[in-house]
């Protein structure tokens, strides 16, 4: 696949590191790539009812207390295998990712045919002189000029960088 295209990148922030074990997903994001270009934009807190662990809290900051009064699993899923359509979705680390959407939907008895790219995988292919390959460091590689407040470990803006970095790395 590449930047020419038609993708969506995704983001989800959890409750904890993996699925199987109890996480849930309580923050998505989702950007619309059209040829290189952001066209639209998916966000939602998710009150998954569930309790977030100490150093899940510590990555992304989202308390129970946000999670307050936010749409249920049901809602959000809803909207968002609308949102994707059958399109390609791309990630940032695209296996914890997929396990937890995947799981998800699972949950609701929805079954997730879409193919998943991985900007951690193609960073480590493009750019293997980095000293890691997370978000920020191959972020701030790209893009020199990214602000230094930027706001990590949320799931639009994560989507937003993902999507940045898939179609900068894939250009022809």
């Amino acid at each position: 696949m590449d930047a020419g295209g038609k993708f969506i990148a995704v983001d989800v922030e959890t409750t904890g590191y993996s699925a199987l074990r109890g996480g849930r997903v309580i923050e998505v994001g989702a950007v619309v790539v059209e040829n290189g270009r952001c066209t639209d934009e998916f966000h939602s807190l998710v009150d998954a009812k569930a309790p977030i662990a100490t150093g899940a809290y510590r990555v992304h900051g989202i308390s129970l207390t946000m999670l307050t009064g936010q749409p249920q699993p049901a809602e959000v899923w809803s909207h968002f295998r609308e949102f994707i359509g059958n399109n390609p979705l791309v990630a940032h680390n695209s296996p914890f990712d997929s396990s937890f959407v995947v799981h998800e939907l699972g949950r609701l008895g929805h079954h997730l045919p879409n193919a998943w790219h991985c900007t951690v995988r193609l960073a480590r292919k493009r750019l293997p002189h980095l000293h890691n390959h997370k978000l920020e460091t191959v972020a701030r590689h790209l893009f020199p000029d990214l602000p230094l407040d930027l706001r990590l470990h949320r799931a639009i803006d994560d989507a937003r960088l993902a999507a940045r970095i898939w179609v900068e790395l894939t250009k022809g």
